[in-house]
């Protein structure tokens, strides 16, 4: 049987393979596993949901058509989706997709009756005898697709603590603060998830602080309070994200006050999020401050080069895509601020290249990086500065990034060097990976001289100006 289903598969291989580009066939259809052939229904093994998707909004045609080929117009096509790549102890563990029912006759409307509460909802809380309380967690946030880094060592071993031994280390209450997109959320929800697998007796609540604001406003408007502080005191782990917004909600920090003193005190696993530590909180009550700072206090800073790589990597390899190392490389250098943005810019790259059925490499990874730059307002990048540079002073960028020590290509450089410190985030080291892998001394020296003589060169400084001007500063 697996022979006979792998022998379909790769019949239908070539028959995609006709229509797509090389590149669009190794990322999207290589990494696919035949797994069945039963009752005319062929079932495919996919990396990731992700993955599923990109098939059945951009290939499902193509599909099609290799089905009809190979096992006629009446073949079916199911997924299986891995959610979980396991490990040595256990396998991996994935999730079924199954093949569309032939259409049938519509069933017969029921009678209409009054909606039943939905328990789901986030403004309603589960019935505290419910066998099914709902955790709020999302199971793709785990440690093992958290890339560690100097910039969250702290945080993610006080995590992996906490996760190991829940209520009975010193870091209760565990707060992680950082800012935007540098990963809280997914480390919060990767602690809970841990609690969750290794331990299903405890019941692991992830809550925003705006859900359980709302929620606290629902139960006073019902007179419901007590319901409402029931529910939250017969938690075992509490994750409350983003708790700067309880700042000015004096009810709710009360509430919420109690309720913390009642899970710390039982020896409950309290866990927080926020945007700033503790001292930088306004708004709230000492009280709750103070309380706030009983356990550990870690942040989350701005990845550096080698955790940027690897987190490419890593979201590449979890989505069962291969691209160009110097692409990564690419992208690791241009977008330093968050893990956000940089997870951004990977799925626009693939859906760029998907779409235009072009390859991945540098001159895509560049067009799509200015797109999205443009777009968020970023308007000045790096390769702005590198053509508005060799245009203005007529030289070739393979000069500008090359070894050449001629006055006319040197000082080009150093201006693009100045200018690239000004009008972008980059780093020393990435503005000097830009211009042929320079270090940051020779980047500094750049910075420098230019300096210096827009001091005593009136021409040297209206160029300069000019360029700024160009690129939208004053």
């Amino acid at each position: 049987m697996q022979r006979e289903v792998s022998t379909v598969w790769n019949n239908c291989l070539k028959i995609i393979r006709q229509d797509v580009s090389e590149q669009s066939y190794k990322t999207w259809f290589e990494p696919i596993v035949p797994l069945k052939l039963e009752s005319s229904t062929l079932t495919i093994q996919v990396p990731s949901q992700f993955f599923y998707e990109w098939l059945e909004e951009n290939y499902v045609h193509l599909l099609r058509k290799a089905i009809d080929a190979e096992i006629g117009r009446h073949g079916l096509l199911e997924y299986s989706i891995i959610v979980d790549k396991g490990g040595e102890k256990k396998p991996p563990i994935g999730i079924t997709v199954p093949a569309p029912k032939p259409a049938g006759p519509p069933p017969p409307k029921p009678a209409k009756t009054a909606p039943e509460p939905d328990i789901r909802s986030p403004f309603v809380l589960p019935d505290l005898d419910s066998n099914e309380l709902t955790s709020y967690l999302n199971p793709v946030y785990t440690f093992d697709n958290y890339v560690e880094g100097d910039c969250n060592r702290l945080a993610r071993s006080a995590g992996i603590a906490v996760a190991q031994k829940t209520g009975t280390t010193a870091f209760n209450p565990l707060m992680v603060y950082g800012g935007v997109g540098l990963g809280k959320t997914h480390l919060v929800q990767a602690v809970g998830n841990y609690i969750k697998t290794h331990n299903p007796n405890k019941f692991v609540l992830y809550v925003s602080t705006e859900k359980f604001t709302n929620q606290y406003i629902i139960a006073v408007r019902n007179n419901n309070v007590q319901n409402f502080s029931n529910f939250y005191l017969r938690v075992d782990v509490l994750i409350l994200d983003d708790v700067q917004f309880l700042s000015g909600k004096e009810k709710t920090q009360e509430t919420f006050f109690h309720i913390f003193n009642h899970l710390h005190q039982s020896g409950k696993q309290i866990i927080m999020t926020s945007d700033r530590p503790p001292r930088e909180l306004v708004g709230l009550e000492d009280r709750l401050l103070s309380r706030f700072k009983w356990g550990l206090t870690a942040d989350l800073q701005t990845p550096d080069l080698e955790t940027r790589i690897a987190i490419i990597l890593k979201k590449l390899q979890s989505d069962g895509i291969d691209i160009p190392y110097e692409v990564v490389e690419y992208l690791a250098h241009s977008i330093d601020t968050n893990v956000r943005e940089l997870e951004g810019v990977i799925v626009s790259l693939m859906a760029h290249a998907s779409l235009t059925r072009r390859d991945i490499d540098m001159d895509l990874a560049r067009a799509t990086l200015r797109h999205l730059v443009n777009d968020t307002e970023r308007v000045v990048t790096i390769d702005t500065i590198l053509d508005t540079v060799t245009t203005h002073f007529k030289v070739e960028l393979a000069e500008l990034k090359g070894k050449s020590r001629k006055k006319e290509t040197v000082f080009p450089r150093q201006v693009a060097m100045f200018l690239a410190k000004e009008f972008t985030d980059l780093s020393l080291k990435s503005i000097g990976y830009h211009f042929g892998g320079r270090d940051h001394s020779t980047v500094i020296h750049a910075i420098q001289t230019i300096s210096d003589l827009m001091e005593t060169d009136k021409k040297i400084q209206a160029d300069v100006s000019g360029l700024q001007r160009q690129l939208g500063g004053k």
